[in-house]
């Protein structure tokens, strides 16, 4: 507080020290900043937030750097499930799990290895998460044999191959569903080493041989799933040509001419023609129709799709959809063509009138202009009079190849089949003929092109020597049964 002059002039007047009083202004108010920064509180959120950033700031550091560091170091490879490559290496990967297990309990304790290489057996790779697969397998007794199967199942998997270390991750996505058959979605994603890449394709082509010599000696059958093919049941053993004993020749010349075919693909480019041949075969049920394309499929390693024109929802875009789609070397094969329709129209006694293939669907099919090429198609018919023109017309059809009644060609051949091993001589097959040619079923020797008759099949023939496996005089005596079938 200033002291006013009166007070000075009584300190003066009454002989009082004057001390220089010593007048201090008011304070200005403190800036806005600077409150803040004398708020104890303030200075610490914002050094927790400033610490917080800089966290942030060294984890997507860190982040990019793994990922910079995860690209130049590592490779990855995706497999999706409706690449053939799928099946195949969760195929590899059960069986080579399991040799790999095998080989770690059967070292040889006294085989000199390396410190590394020791402990790398001492602790072999394991797989934590399995599915189960089950099989059925038809026994030639017509008996049912399951199997069951532990497959790699979704999650990361450890493998080691050739030294090398891959992670594998199987991954089931459960809200995406295939289209064609609704099963989940599903990837795999294999990762190495950059400098190990080479090892993907030793892999592959490994898993690719596996999968090949597991249906080595068989022939898969196909049948039409929606809008995609699927095998039908387990692959089955493949049938010799020599197992199907047709009249003499026949065999020889429709092997000949697929062979022929399949050797002249330049050919038909070079001239513009559509790559594709129809063969028609028709005879009396029996004959053995569909048992020479089974035995053809598995002499020229080809599989077979079988479609039903009578399918209920099998409509002219899907059946042209499921050629163009058709797996590599597999047979089309339209069984029993002349039961599907009636004229132009489809056959249906049960009055269904849905969703059908209609002739001209048929056709366009055959050898439209979305039809593949590429392709061998089979037809098979026991009424072949009853097949439109059109249907069979060369450019369709091919080649048309009747499968009629057994003859004595055949009855010999298959009798050598049967019995071939205990009638070294041939007698009793010269008494089987014999009783053959006086019940009128075949000609006699040199007479072969008259008609007989009486007249059989080929699978009447076989029925009876199946019926009479131990015993030729049964089958001899039973010859008479024939005239009845």
């Amino acid at each position: 507080m200033s002291a006013s002059p009166s007070d000075i002039q009584h300190v003066v007047q009454n002989g009082l020290p004057i001390k220089e009083a010593t007048v201090s202004a008011p304070e200005a108010p403190a800036g806005f900043f600077a409150q803040f920064a004398g708020n104890p509180f303030f200075t610490g959120g914002l050094g927790l937030a400033g610490f917080a950033a800089i966290l942030a700031g060294a984890q997507k550091g860190l982040r990019q750097g793994a990922s910079l560091l995860k690209r130049r170091l590592l490779v990855d490879v995706d497999i999706n499930v409706k690449d053939d490559t799928y099946q195949w290496f969760l195929y590899w990967m059960t069986i080579h799990h399991r040799r790999q297990f095998s080989t770690a309990n059967q070292s040889n304790s006294l085989e000199k290895v390396g410190i590394i290489e020791s402990l790398l057996r001492r602790f072999p790779t394991r797989m934590h998460h399995l599915s189960i697969a089950t099989s059925k397998t038809q026994l030639p007794n017509g008996a049912v044999q399951t199997q069951f199967a532990l497959i790699p199942g979704p999650g990361r998997h450890i493998l080691r191959y050739k030294n090398a270390f891959i992670l594998a991750n199987r991954v089931r996505e459960t809200k995406s569903m295939g289209l064609n058959n609704g099963n989940p979605w599903e990837t795999i994603t294999l990762t190495a080493l950059y400098s190990q890449r080479h090892i993907f394709e030793t892999l592959f082509l490994e898993a690719h041989e596996l999968a090949q010599k597991s249906v080595e000696g068989k022939t898969i059958v196909f049948t039409p799933r929606t809008a995609s093919w699927e095998k039908f049941g387990e692959p089955r053993r493949k049938r010799t040509l020599e197992s199907v004993i047709l009249d003499e020749g026949v065999k020889e010349h429709i092997v000949a001419d697929v062979k022929d075919f399949l050797r002249s693909e330049q050919w038909y480019y070079d001239r513009c023609i559509p790559y594709r041949r129809g063969y028609l075969l028709h005879g009396v049920p029996g004959s053995g129709k569909s048992s020479f394309i089974q035995a053809l499929a598995g002499h020229l390693d080809y599989n077979i799709a079988m479609v039903n024109l009578s399918e209920r929802g099998l409509t002219d875009d899907r059946l042209n959809y499921l050629i163009t789609i058709l797996p590599k070397r597999t047979f089309v094969v339209l069984e029993d063509v002349d039961a599907a329709f009636s004229g132009r129209t489809m056959s249906d006694e049960s009055g269904y009138r849905g969703a059908n293939v209609t002739f001209a669907g048929l056709l366009n099919a055959i050898d439209g202009i979305t039809s593949s090429e590429e392709r061998i198609l089979f037809l098979t018919t026991n009424h072949v009079e009853r097949l439109d023109a059109a249907l069979i017309r060369p450019g369709r059809v091919d080649m048309t190849v009747r499968l009629g009644e057994a003859t004595r060609y055949q009855a010999a051949k298959l009798w050598n089949r049967f019995y071939g091993d205990v009638d070294e001589d041939g007698f009793n097959q010269m008494r089987f003929l014999k009783a053959l040619e006086e019940l009128g079923i075949v000609q006699a020797e040199g007479q072969e092109s008259a008609e007989p008759a009486n007249v059989t099949s080929a699978a009447a023939l076989q029925g009876l020597f199946l019926k009479n496996k131990h015993s030729m005089e049964g089958a001899i005596a039973g010859a008479i049964e024939l005239r009845r079938s």
